[in-house]
């Protein structure tokens, strides 16, 4: 609708411009009640004289941002200029404010830029250093709105004086307890979106990542499988404290997302659903991918090799395209990692599609590298076979993949006994004698996308246990 399309326009850019010196994630409210207020001919003199609650203040700041708009006559060009300047004047006025206010022991200002942005037609905004600040802002000021639509209704509503609202809003007490905070963890304000997160080292990631403060966007073509780890995370994390959100908006720190990576539309519609909910997507990370079993005549078709490449290398593509549109639009910094596989550094008998499908991944990240760049880190790891946890290998390929190597297994085996073998076969191989696991692989993911690869950008890293034939030359 007409609301979705403004808030996927404007969310992503607008989260830029507040995140210029802390990385903050959204929460959207548009049920009917602030749709009424902040659309009303009063919105914008009731914003402007501030808010009452004392125990506010800290997420909502002493006032809203307002613009001005008319959503069935304007624009969205026009929306992003009021609020360009609406915002380069709401600095100006924060900054002011506490020049005027301060004592001469105040603490330091805190940043200036809003955390409550009102639009006609569209609702409410609130940011915070996480979804669930960003939750509680946004009930903290659906309570405001109610106290002045209550107030208005008795005689009319006033505030507090600003000196007083600023000695409550800087209060030494206050300031102290917010010293004692624990430092932000390495993934705090960001959201990732993780494509293939229903099993295997998606699943990992996105579990694991998430206990850094990230917020993660958990795609997967497979419904259930989605759901569940999002569900997973929510009961280890918690949704937090707010209960503020409208549609998507309501979520805790995981999201779930339904849709085929090679399907460009249904990518587009999950991140979409990514700006509602968290108000735009900083990191991507690739794990979905497609092992094609040949059949007893060692083929495996021409549609299915097709589509090998379709997942294992447009997918990649329609997803780096999606985000980096994204991220270049909001300007701030992202990164991206591709799983791909030591198939793609070493030919491998039976195997070419996949082999082939991998070599091509590796130098799509080259290639989105260089044209992603600065803006956009992107890497890979290439995993050497990796079973715990795959939807990859089923029994069938399991059994194929015995019978390849020549290791002995009957056929009454059970598929963790099957697996067991093949497994053991793996490892051997390695150099490090050691089977490789999805967190072996979480390990290398989260390093390059975190700080501590701030300088490295087209790099394929092998996660194999050490196989000679896959040392890249």
């Amino acid at each position: 609708d007409a609301r979705r399309r403004v808030l996927v326009e404007t969310l992503p850019w607008l989260r830029g411009r507040v995140s210029k010196r802390r990385r903050m994630i959204a929460t959207a409210q548009w049920d009917d009640a602030t749709i009424a207020f902040v659309s009303s001919r009063d919105a914008g003199r009731l914003a402007s004289l501030g808010t009452s609650c004392p125990d506010h203040f800290l997420r909502t700041k002493i006032r809203p941002l307002h613009v001005e708009w008319d959503p069935h006559r304007e624009t969205t060009s026009t929306l992003r200029e009021r609020l360009d300047a609406g915002l380069e004047s709401y600095v100006r006025d924060y900054e002011a404010y506490y020049e005027s206010c301060r004592h001469p022991d105040s603490p330091g200002m805190r940043p200036p830029e809003p955390t409550v942005i009102l639009i006609p037609g569209v609702g409410m905004i609130a940011f915070g250093a996480s979804k669930s600040e960003s939750r509680t802002t946004a009930e903290f000021y659906r309570c405001a709105i109610e106290v002045m639509r209550g107030a208005e209704s008795i005689g009319g509503y006033r505030a507090l004086p600003a000196q007083e609202a600023f000695d409550i809003e800087y209060w030494r007490l206050e300031e102290a307890k917010l010293q004692r905070m624990p430092a932000p963890r390495p993934f705090a304000g960001r959201v990732v979106l993780v494509a293939g997160a229903g099993s295997g080292i998606g699943r990992e990631c996105a579990t694991s990542i998430v206990e850094d403060d990230a917020s993660v966007v958990c795609l997967d073509r497979d419904a259930a499988g989605a759901t569940s780890v999002a569900t997973a995370i929510e009961a280890t994390r918690g949704s937090g404290i707010g209960v503020a959100g409208s549609g998507v908006s309501d979520c805790g720190p995981a999201l779930a997302v339904t849709a085929d990576a090679t399907d460009r539309g249904m990518v587009r519609r999950a991140f979409e659903d990514a700006i509602l909910a968290y108000g735009g997507v900083d990191d991507l990370v690739v794990t979905a991918g497609m092992f094609p079993t040949p059949g007893p005549d060692g083929a495996i078709g021409d549609e299915i090799f097709a589509k090998t490449f379709a997942v294992n290398v447009m997918a990649p593509s329609i997803l780096a395209e999606e985000i980096g549109a994204m991220v270049v639009d909001a300007e701030l910094d992202g990164s991206i990692v591709v799983t791909t596989s030591v198939n793609g550094l070493v030919a491998k008998k039976g195997s070419s599609a996949y082999d082939a499908s991998k070599a091509a991944a590796n130098h799509l990240v080259r290639s989105l590298a260089v044209g992603l760049a600065p803006r956009i880190r992107v890497n890979a790891v290439a995993p050497a076979t990796v079973i715990e946890g795959s939807t990859m290998f089923p029994r069938d390929r399991v059994i194929s993949s015995l019978r390849k190597y020549s290791i002995d297994f009957e056929e009454a085996m059970s598929d963790e006994e099957l697996v067991d073998r093949l497994s053991a076969f793996y490892a051997a191989r390695t150099l490090l004698d050691v089977p490789i696991r999805p967190r072996d692989q979480v390990a290398a993911i989260r390093f390059l996308l975190g700080p501590e690869a701030s300088r490295t950008t087209g790099q394929v890293v092998a996660v194999d246990g050490g196989l000679p034939d896959a040392f890249v030359r």
